[in-house]
């Protein structure tokens, strides 16, 4: 492992010789080692790009594509079930600065072409939706955004880890223009790293985001990238094990009459099912006994007779899923949501009632599904 702040020159034509933007050698730590450009590449090639800029958090890598792509005057939209912290940068810092933005239905590719106008520059996409996991028709999105030669498309990778599809060719001639991904999720896997990534294809946009990087002063520590480049080789493997005992225990659920709905994309009722198996379906990889790959993630939606006293009770009897934020680490998290306060409006896809997000980690899912089920004694 390379770790250094300070890179020594041999002379003065080596120091002004080499160039940091196109990683003609080192020259600072915040610019790189040969360490971190061993992530990047590795990150890039995961995901079906062609470069990476490492940054300290996924929200960074959000907060770094808007900073870089949006100026005072312009608009950027985002999906209404955005991840909580970019639509609070929307709300907060862009639009302090002159940046207005719109939230659009993810799942009416209609309500999205209404809503953009000459003045949007860049257009967010999630698949899965954050929380409520939808899964929207990322093609037809994408056909949309590309009749506005203006504008940029940037999707939050996090949950498809690079794996679920490829985001730089969701179908023929169809792809985003960068992917904001959060490796403290499936890349790190252990629950301990805070980093994040932007990965793009374009060499001019690449280059554009590099320079707003440099000008933020953004690094991350090369312990943490080590820890990162550790964990990679397996992330194939613990992402299909999570995905595999995620969508037992959402079965479970199903069956359970506390539940009025379960939020799998992989389930044929999920909103958008169908679009999930259009971009994500087929075999997984090694593992023959999943159709299509999905993160170890599923909500589920209390019915509505149940206060959110009640589910609040629920989530504090669990003994092995932990009440925590993130996921993809080892151990099984999770959260209740008051929905009121995080959608323009209720989603008419969804039930009424309370939302609670599972994370599944890497316990046997016996253990998991036993305490789910001693949890739910406190609903009665």
């Amino acid at each position: 492992m390379f770790k250094a702040s300070t890179v020594f020159f041999p002379s003065v034509a080596a120091m002004r010789s080499r160039e940091w933007k196109h990683k003609t050698g080192y020259t600072y730590g915040l610019h790189g080692t040969p360490t971190s450009y061993l992530l990047e590449e590795r990150l890039a090639t995961l995901e079906g790009g062609l470069q990476t800029l490492l940054v300290p958090s996924g929200l960074s890598a959000i907060a770094l594509a808007s900073l870089s792509l949006l100026a005072q005057g312009d608009e950027v939209l985002l999906p209404d079930n955005v991840y909580g912290p970019s639509k609070a940068l929307a709300e907060g810092e862009l639009k302090d600065w002159g940046i207005s933005h719109q939230f659009y239905d993810p799942m009416d590719p209609r309500d999205l072409a209404r809503r953009i106008t000459d003045r949007t520059r860049l257009v967010w996409l999630e698949a899965a939706g954050s929380v409520t996991l939808e899964f929207p028709d990322l093609p037809e999105l994408l056909r949309i955004c590309r009749a506005a030669p203006q504008v940029r498309v940037a999707l939050d990778n996090t949950w498809g880890a690079g794996l679920a599809f490829n985001a730089f060719d969701i179908a023929p001639g169809l792809g985003v223009d960068l992917t904001a991904h959060a490796l403290t999720k499936y890349p790190s896997g252990g629950g301990d790293v805070l980093m994040g990534s932007v990965v793009t294809r374009d060499e001019a946009l690449h280059l554009r985001l590099k320079n707003t990087h440099m000008r933020l002063g953004l690094g991350v520590g090369m312990n943490d990238v080590e820890a990162v480049l550790r964990s990679l080789p397996s992330i194939a493997l613990r992402y299909a094990a999570h995905d595999r005992s995620a969508r037992r225990l959402a079965r479970w659920c199903l069956d359970r009459t506390e539940f009025s709905q379960v939020l799998h994309p992989a389930f044929p009722d999920a909103p958008g099912h169908a679009h999930w198996k259009a971009v994500c379906g087929g075999s997984s990889g090694a593992d023959q006994t999943l159709e299509g790959r999905a993160a170890g993630l599923f909500s589920v939606m209390f019915d509505a007779r149940h206060a959110s006293a009640q589910v609040d009770a629920f989530c504090d009897a669990l003994r092995l899923f932990k009440l925590g934020y993130s996921w993809g680490g080892p151990v099984s998290l999770v959260v209740p949501y008051d929905l009121n306060t995080m959608r323009e409006r209720w989603p008419a896809h969804l039930k009424p009632g309370t939302l609670v997000r599972f994370s599944v980690g890497l316990e046997a899912v016996e253990d998991l599904q036993a305490d789910l089920e001693q949890a739910l004694r406190h609903v009665s």
